[in-house]
């Protein structure tokens, strides 16, 4: 069994498609429009395939975090370089290291406030 994608309700699919291909080097796979044309998908791959959905309903631009979700998690070279290169939308955390996980990690925002961690193994 493999993980194929998660979906996130966005407020613009492609202003969301940017920011992950810009700042953490994913890559636009594929897209489609529902066909009532209310909402629009963006689908963006990381270099192993995995999927991230960005689902854009028309008139939805405000969403509502609930507990059930956290954040999603993306591996980088070097954390502290990432955190500075990337243009987030808010930190959460800033670099710190994580003995425990074996990793240092960072949190920061995406343009609709998913939370992205950014980790290193060590």
């Amino acid at each position: 069994m493999d993980i194929l994608h998660t979906c996130m309700n966005v407020s613009d699919a492609d202003e969301l498609a940017d920011w992950y291909v810009d700042e953490l080097d994913f890559e636009r796979s594929w897209e489609f429009t529902s066909e009532d044309g209310e909402t629009r998908n963006v689908y963006v791959a990381d270099g192993q395939g995995v999927e991230i959905q960005l689902s854009d309903t028309d008139g939805e631009d405000e969403f509502e975090f609930g507990s059930g979700w956290d954040h999603l998690a993306v591996k980088v070279e070097d954390v502290d370089a990432a955190f500075d290169e990337i243009d987030h939308h808010g930190v959460v955390q800033e670099p710190s290291d994580q003995p425990a996980a074996g990793a240092r990690t960072a949190f920061v925002e995406d343009p609709d406030g998913h939370v992205v961690e950014l980790i290193e193994p060590l």
